[in-house]
């Protein structure tokens, strides 16, 4: 029995190369894998010999040899196939274990593999034959079931084959992805680049002529949104999100509305905290992916007060994300509120973990770094997909315009970023209502706008007078203005952009209210 081994990660070589060798097994290797088994005293022979030609290129041809190619692709079915070999001199191949550079780790034109790949389709396509290992966490069992049955079962071959080219086809989809994003040189750098071909460059980078994504499954769910749906969380293969690098420290296990709408109260509490400032606390509070609660203050225990009295009874069940870290008083805060499926925090103290868990056995308690920076958004239509980059908050406080005779107070306008904030990471059509560094009440998911507003100062009572409005589009008319008004809304931010604008900023002036205009649209579906 023959094996090829050719490696860029090595983790494990030398013990499977050991464990084939003890086996009775041939090994031949390439390059920098050669070096690794003569370091450890593992006899093999290199492909230089098989082939008869060096390596060339700068290594960039080694492999790509009939010698090698026709082992691995004959069907021993076949025996014209065999003939071909015994005619040629070739030896027939039984197991290729490679694995491909890092592309996506240090992408450049040197570590686009061409000889891996090929090798590993080979072996991929012949795998009624030849075993094909492109990952070391398959070393042992593909050991085990040599030394029990002293070959690879069709089970096992098959599902080593699709892994292969699932290997294969994350780094093709790397590589593209690396192209469209400008490499291996800007747009700038390319002779002859027009104006034209600039646009086209920068709108490939997140909408591409195609879109080619491996998904990699990291766990499977109990279930999906409900129970007879199947769920499960995949990542893109090469790539890393927070959740890879959470951490939960009890509860129950994840579900995967858990996962929905933690993600969302997550980011939405690191874009408060972004916004707060120096010494200032952000809590964010998230029922069905919208926030039911949120606040700013000077320290985290006042902040989830004052986030959980937005809406207590919405709150119970939701996601409680703390912008900090959680010591034993803060822990005392969250547990004496309504019961929360789920608690995200940068980190907690031991006694504030000991404190959760005895009084929220149920609650999942997770710790995880920031989250990282979402690029494009996709959404299934059955065999279609719609794909947009990702909804940022581009327009900063500095280009918003102030459109109403009374210009926002500074607390105005510190209730107003907040509004803007909340607003825009809810369901539309939302209206959320800020007073003091504090959501008092969020209308969310309405078909109308006018709806929304009441909802919003329905849920705010008295706590909307003084208070800062934001609509996450434009008002049509000002009857969804006058809503909040009449609330003692004394200043709303919204996008602007109506035909009646004008009449929209008329009635807040005869409401005596302070109007700012984003230029800029968050709705959310």
């Amino acid at each position: 029995m023959r094996a090829l081994l050719s490696v860029y990660d090595k983790e494990g070589l030398v013990e499977l190369a050991q464990g084939l060798s003890d086996l009775g097994w041939e090994l031949v290797a390439s390059g920098n894998t050669a070096a690794k088994l003569s370091e450890a005293g593992i006899a093999h022979v290199e492909v230089a010999e098989v082939t008869g030609s060096p390596e060339m290129l700068g290594g960039r041809v080694k492999t790509l040899h009939p010698k090698i190619h026709g082992g691995i692709l004959a069907d021993r079915a076949k025996p014209e196939h065999l003939a071909d070999l015994e005619a040629n001199g070739i030896d027939a191949i039984d197991l290729v274990v490679s694995n491909l550079y890092p592309f996506s780790s240090d992408p450049s034109i040197e570590l686009i593999d061409i000889g891996g790949p090929t090798m590993v389709r080979a072996a991929a396509k012949n795998h009624e034959h030849v075993g094909i290992v492109t990952s070391p966490a398959d070393y042992p069992v593909v050991l085990a079931e040599l030394r029990e049955s002293g070959s690879l079962s069709a089970a096992t071959r098959r599902r080593l084959a699709r892994a292969a080219f699932a290997h294969t086809a994350a780094y093709d989809a790397a590589i593209v992805a690396w192209l469209d994003s400008g490499g291996p040189a800007p747009v700038t750098e390319l002779g002859g680049a027009t104006e034209a071909d600039a646009e086209e460059s920068a709108l490939a980078a997140v909408l591409p002529p195609t879109l080619h994504l491996t998904l990699e499954r990291t766990e499977v769910l109990r279930y999906g949104e409900n129970p007879h749906q199947r769920g499960s969380r995949y990542r893109i293969a090469g790539t890393a999100s927070w959740w890879d690098a959470m951490v939960q420290h009890g509860g129950n296990p994840l579900s995967y509305l858990n996962l929905f709408d933690g993600d969302a109260a997550w980011r939405l509490v690191h874009e408060l905290a972004a916004d707060a400032g120096v010494g200032q606390a952000a809590v964010a509070i998230i029922k069905h992916a919208n926030p039911c609660g949120a606040a700013v203050a000077g320290n985290l225990v006042t902040a989830y007060e004052r986030a959980l009295e937005c809406d207590v009874q919405s709150a119970f069940g939701g996601v409680v994300a703390i912008g900090g870290d959680v010591d034993e008083t803060v822990a005392e805060a969250i547990a004496a509120g309504p019961q929360a499926d789920v608690i995200i925090a940068a980190s907690y103290t031991p006694e504030a973990l000991d404190k959760l868990k005895g009084r929220r056995k149920a609650t999942r308690l997770l710790s995880g770094p920031a989250p990282e920076q979402a690029v494009r958004q996709l959404r299934s239509l059955g065999a279609s997909v719609l794909v947009q980059d990702i909804d940022a908050f581009l327009s900063p406080r500095s280009e918003w315009r102030a459109v109403t005779e009374r210009q926002p107070t500074e607390d105005e306008w510190r209730d107003l970023v907040l509004a803007w904030r909340v607003c825009g990471r809810t369901t539309s059509n939302a209206i959320a209502v800020v007073t003091n560094g504090q959501a008092v009440g969020v209308g969310a998911g309405q078909q109308s706008r006018v709806v929304a507003a009441e909802i919003a100062v329905q849920k705010a009572g008295e706590r909307a007078k003084g208070g800062a409005g934001a609509s996450d589009a434009f008002f049509p008319f000002p009857d969804g203005l006058l809503v909040l008004a009449e609330a003692g809304v004394t200043a709303v931010v919204q996008p602007g952009g109506s035909v009646k604008d004008a009449e929209v900023v008329a009635a807040a002036d005869e409401a005596g209210l302070a109007m700012v205009m984003t230029g800029e649209r968050h709705f959310r579906h």
